[in-house]
């Protein structure tokens, strides 16, 4: 997520070496110090936790339960009411040091998470948190500014349980260019979202580039998985190979997304100008599901259990996306019947 105020007029980030020094003087500072999590790990938190992953592994429930390793910040949150009656201290410092030189957004980079021993229903969660890192002053496509990254030690009844690092970005927003705006090319227009490529991923967007879309298939139990993931959800295997999808699928679920407008959604996919459009659940014919657009027909004629097939949309010079389009359902011309999906 990622989240923007405006910045100080003429704000300019100093660039000088004090100013350096003065966020290095940061690093190994607590930012949080005898934390406690507000619930011991429970059972309910990791049955809801594993029902939104669609993790059915059976080490995460019974009388010998583990929570899965992944939840290993969630025990620390504060949830919507935060954490209250927390000091203000040199992470707040940090970052009215950064605002008042014009690095006023902020967005999540990455984390990493070392695990050392498994978290248990009645294990009592405590933490502490220490700014690992400030660094030298960088330039992105957001902006330019800063990364943070954070470790926070979490233990169970005091015993060293598990590393977090999250790491942020504070910068001052780069210029935009509207969608309109002319450069030496002529009108530009605005871009797509970009999916996030990692290496757990990346082989199935180096697949889309080819207009294939891969499907992973445990080298364990040969369960087919998507999207990808580094190991098997079902029987814990790391090994795995690809079978590629033939195309065929129906909508198992769809949503209409009205707002916000975007203009990079345009009338070619479905959509009139910036939207509606339709977001739909596609249930492929190898039984694996994934998100992607409905195109081919208005939106307000997508239909749960409508036949689709896959389609490779190439939306601009760097990328292509696997799309469904509809049009082979007799039913899809034909007066909207009582809508069974939703809108957003």
């Amino acid at each position: 997520m990622s989240g923007e105020k405006a910045a100080p007029e003429r704000a300019k980030a100093p660039a000088d070496a004090a100013y350096e020094r003065a966020l290095k003087a940061f690093e190994g500072q607590p930012a949080t110090t005898g934390g406690t999590g507000k619930d011991p790990v429970n059972e309910p938190m990791i049955r809801h936790w594993c029902e939104a992953m669609g993790d059915a592994h059976p080490a995460y429930r019974g009388p010998d339960a583990t929570a899965p390793p992944t939840m290993l910040q969630a025990w620390t949150m504060g949830g919507l009411a935060g954490h209250q009656g927390r000091a203000a201290g040199a992470h707040d410092a940090l970052f009215a040091l950064l605002d008042g030189a014009g690095y006023t957004a902020v967005v999540a980079t990455d984390c990493e998470q070392e695990y050392l021993r498994p978290l248990r229903p009645g294990d009592a969660i405590s933490y502490d948190s220490v700014i690992e890192s400030v660094s030298a002053r960088k330039t992105t496509k957001l902006g330019t500014g800063h990364f943070v990254t954070t470790r926070t030690d979490v233990r169970a009844n005091g015993e060293l349980a598990g590393t977090h690092r999250f790491r942020i970005l504070k910068y001052a927003p780069a210029a935009r260019r509207g969608p309109t705006e002319r450069g030496a090319a002529g009108p530009s227009r605005a871009k797509r979202p970009r999916p996030v490529v990692n290496r757990d991923n990346a082989g199935f967007w180096d697949g889309v580039a080819a207009h294939k879309l891969l499907i992973q298939r445990c080298g364990g139990c040969g369960r087919l998985r998507l999207p990808w993931l580094p190991g098997c959800n079902g029987c814990g295997a790391a090994e795995w190979d690809t079978v590629e999808a033939s195309g065929a699928g129906t909508v198992f679920s769809y949503v209409v997304m009205h707002h916000p407008p975007f203009p990079a959604f345009s009338a070619s996919e479905g959509a009139t100008g910036a939207g509606p459009y339709a977001v739909g659940l596609i249930e492929l014919a190898e039984g694996v599901r994934m998100v992607s657009n409905v195109v081919g027909v208005p939106y307000d004629r997508v239909r749960i259990g409508m036949p689709v097939r896959l389609e490779f949309l190439r939306v601009d010079e760097e990328l292509v996306l696997p799309v469904f389009r509809a049009g082979d359902d007799p039913a899809a011309g034909a007066d909207p019947a009582p809508r069974a999906g939703g809108e957003g």
